[in-house]
């Protein structure tokens, strides 16, 4: 499965849309990215399972990088 994690840089700043960034990550559920970004020092805002139409068009996205969990 395909998870798009939103974060801010640091776990120490206040969140801001603005400074949002996000990431795609191959997993097989959600504890499993959530454990391979705990190093990190991300804060996690939301975790969202990509499906069907939707992953499709993240997948046209200029800034689609898969990593693997």
């Amino acid at each position: 499965m395909i998870y798009k994690v939103y974060y801010q840089q640091n776990a120490q700043e206040v969140p801001v849309r603005e400074n949002t960034n996000s990431l795609y990550l191959e997993a097989s559920s959600e504890r499993e990215v959530r454990q391979y970004l705990k190093d990190r020092n991300y804060n996690i805002e939301y975790i969202q399972l990509l499906e069907g139409n939707y992953l499709e068009y993240e997948k046209n996205s200029p800034n689609f990088r898969l990593e693997n969990a």
